[in-house]
C-alpha cells in the first residue's frame, strides 16, 4: 500500500452475496463512504459546505476488479485526488486486503461541484481547489472517523 488517505472498514455478513464474497454493487457504498471522510478531512463537515451553498454531484464511476473481498475481512479504501478541472475532479480509489495487501480493486469517481440549491454546475472554489490538490496522505481513518493505532 502506499502513503495515501486510507480509510479502513470490515467486511459485514449482509454485504456479501451468494457466492460468499462483497457483493459488486457494494464498493459503491464503500467508495461513498471513504469518500465523504476524505473530503471531511480535507474541506470539513459535509453540512458547512452545504450551508456555503456548495455541493457535488457523482458524473461517472468505473471500477476495476482485480480479487473478492469476504465476509470479516478488513479492507483498506485509499483516495487521491486525479484530475481537476474547473468544475469538476476525479478521485482514484483502491482496495486492499488490510491484512494482507493483496489489491481487491480499482476505481475512479469524477464529480462535478455544483450549487447546494440549484444544482447548477460552479467553478471549484480556489481554496477547495488547493486543499484537493494536496489531498490527504498518511492519514487513516476507521469508519468510527477514528485514527487506527
Amino acid at each position: 500500500m502506499n502513503d495515501d488517505f486510507c480509510y479502513l472498514l470490515r467486511v459485514r455478513y449482509a454485504e456479501c452475496d451468494a457466492q460468499k464474497v462483497v457483493f459488486n454493487g457494494r464498493y459503491v457504498d464503500y467508495i461513498d463512504v471513504a469518500v465523504t471522510e476524505f473530503l471531511r478531512v480535507i474541506w470539513g463537515n459535509y453540512n458547512d459546505i452545504l450551508s456555503m451553498g456548495i455541493d457535488n454531484q457523482v458524473v461517472h464511476i468505473s471500477m476495476d476488479w482485480k480479487a473478492p473481498a469476504h465476509f470479516d475481512e478488513v479492507i483498506a479504501v485509499t483516495v487521491k485526488p486525479g484530475k481537476i478541472g474547473n468544475s469538476s475532479y476525479a478521485l482514484k480509489f483502491d482496495f486492499y486486503n488490510h491484512a494482507t495487501s493483496k489489491t481487491l480493486l480499482s476505481a475512479e469517481v469524477i464529480y462535478v461541484m455544483v450549487s447546494a440549491v440549484q444544482h447548477e454546475k460552479m467553478v471549484i472554489p480556489q481554496d477547495m481547489r488547493e486543499k484537493l490538490e494536496q489531498g490527504a496522505p498518511g492519514i487513516k481513518i476507521d469508519h468510527a472517523g477514528s485514527i487506527p493505532a
